[in-house]
């Protein structure tokens, strides 16, 4: 299994934030800090270094004090778009994406998703959950950098079309609530009453 300093963790933050009027996601509060904050705090301690994937809104997460990274593709071209940013970007062998607005993942979201990748000798390990795909929630192997890069250029938009492209590994978890994401502000409010502050 990869171990922890060969994995460079990415949250993935550079969405349009459509169904929250066009707001940065990664940046609303959520019980008294901003959303991104969450995920960093739960990714901090499972990867050996941390990246930013945004496309906007740089000066507010430079204060994060983390590296940032913007896609190459402009125009909001989607997941995939961030993933291969990610890829490219990456300074190890393997590299795990999650979106900015899944505050409530899992403490062994990197522990589970590794093991599966090398006990199935997989490219691409992605969590799953209440029989859904989570295709951002994944650990990959950094060499499908120039395959995403290709995909983009030829039209591809799909992350979860792309990964089946590859060797991949569907990893199970129990709590389906631990990647739900927030899509709208109604549901960042219900999330957050339910939080402490």
């Amino acid at each position: 299994m990869p171990e922890r300093a060969a994995i460079t963790g990415v949250i993935l933050a550079g969405g349009a934030g459509r169904r929250v009027g066009g707001a940065d996601k990664g940046l609303l509060p959520l019980a008294g800090r901003p959303m991104v904050a969450w995920v960093i705090d739960a990714l901090r301690p499972q990867v050996g270094s941390l990246l930013l994937g945004v496309n906007r809104s740089r000066d507010a997460y430079d204060t994060f004090g983390l590296p940032l990274v913007g896609d190459a593709h402009d125009g909001f071209a989607g997941p995939l778009a961030g993933v291969h940013a990610a890829l490219a970007a990456a300074g190890t062998d393997f590299v795990l994406t999650a979106p900015c607005d899944t505050p409530r993942l899992p403490a062994d979201l990197v522990v589970r998703l590794g093991a599966a990748l090398d006990a199935g000798g997989a490219d691409i390990a992605v969590a799953v959950a209440d029989g859904r795909l989570h295709p951002v929630h994944a650990l990959m192997r950094r060499t499908l950098a120039g395959d995403a890069h290709a995909a983009l250029r030829d039209g591809a938009r799909r992350l979860d079309a792309w990964q089946a492209r590859h060797r991949v590994v569907q990893v199970p978890f129990d709590d389906a609530g631990a990647f739900t994401n927030i899509n709208t502000l109604a549901e960042r409010d219900a999330l957050a009453a339910g939080m402490a502050i």
